[in-house]
């Protein structure tokens, strides 16, 4: 690591951490992970068979706890926002306080500068990551003294991998919509309209245009369902958050074994036997790769687009 480098990243590291965003972001993700622990301690207690006894510790993420909805659920659903919140003014907010050409006059290079950003905010998101699952860790020890075994360990260890990855695609998003528009609104609305499209509206394109191509009706056959089936998961997998829900499903629940319609027929099986976490990585190879090519090919976007631009003293 060039020192210019670590200049920029523990500068980065020490806005982030001392931010008012970071401190809010951090008490809210605090008070989820408390109320979760407790509701579901509280329904636990109440009745003990509320959970599966294999992989116990993973359920405790899977599971809703009344009003709540589950803690990947709250990763899926806010942490495209914490990503986008960390990189939507990266760079815009530097030009606009003029500190920029400042910073560049120094001994950094361009690259070390949004290195050091992307790398910074990457870090700052595993840090938040690793705090909420070890605050569950140690409030369930506590309180319902479940002691996770070395598979769930691992498989917990994937899981911050992906969410990390996940959510850092969005920082990257955020990124680069932070340097091709000039105000910070600007980019904070079209990536929060990214997130939307993406996260919601991206389903019902794929329900469209699977229709459109394989179109179905009470004599369609189970191959054409299939084919229909296919076609949607196929466009739908365009989209990190389908992506990441695959992968968290794969890695929090070791009996699942495929996804869409094959999934289903797989439900049929009364007794699904758990996949070690090699085989369960097998299966969503495809996705995780995929995962890890959005986030990098829209920070090399975010890279060249701003190696390119032109800056000049304020």
């Amino acid at each position: 690591m060039s020192s210019g480098l670590k200049v920029v990243f523990w500068k980065e590291m020490a806005d982030y951490l001392g931010s008012r965003k970071f401190i809010i972001l951090f008490i809210v993700i605090l008070v989820t992970a408390v109320s979760l622990v407790y509701i579901l301690s509280q329904s636990i207690t109440a009745n003990p068979t509320a959970l599966s006894p294999d992989y116990m510790f993973l359920n405790l993420f899977t599971v809703s706890a009344g009003s709540l909805p589950s803690f990947i659920f709250f990763i899926s659903f806010f942490g495209p926002l914490i990503g986008i919140i960390f990189g939507f003014d990266a760079i815009n907010s530097e030009r606009s306080k003029g500190t920029i050409s400042t910073v560049l006059s120094q001994p950094i290079y361009r690259d070390a500068l949004i290195n050091g950003k992307f790398l910074a905010g990457l870090a700052t998101i595993a840090i938040i990551l690793i705090s909420i699952i070890l605050i569950i860790l140690g409030l369930e020890l506590g309180i319902l003294g479940i002691v996770p075994n070395t598979e769930e360990i691992s498989r917990m260890l994937m899981f911050f991998v992906a969410s990390v990855i996940y959510i850092g695609f969005w920082l990257s998003l955020g990124i680069l919509f932070s340097i091709v528009f000039r105000q910070t609104t600007t980019s904070a609305l079209v990536a929060v309209m990214v997130w939307i499209f993406l996260a919601f509206f991206i389903l019902m394109i794929a329900s469209v245009i699977a229709d459109q191509i394989v179109p179905l009706d009470q004599n369609s056959t189970l191959e054409m369902v299939a084919k229909n089936e296919n076609i949607k998961n196929m466009i739908m997998r365009i989209s990190p958050v389908v992506l990441f829900q695959e992968i968290i499903v794969a890695l929090l629940n070791p009996s699942a074994r495929a996804f869409g319609i094959t999934s289903l027929i797989q439900a049929t099986d009364l007794l699904p036997t758990p996949l070690p976490l090699s085989q369960s990585l097998m299966v969503i190879w495809p996705q995780f790769v995929g995962l890890i090519a959005l986030m990098l090919i829209c920070f090399a976007a975010s890279y060249i687009i701003f190696m390119r631009q032109e800056i000049r003293a304020t």
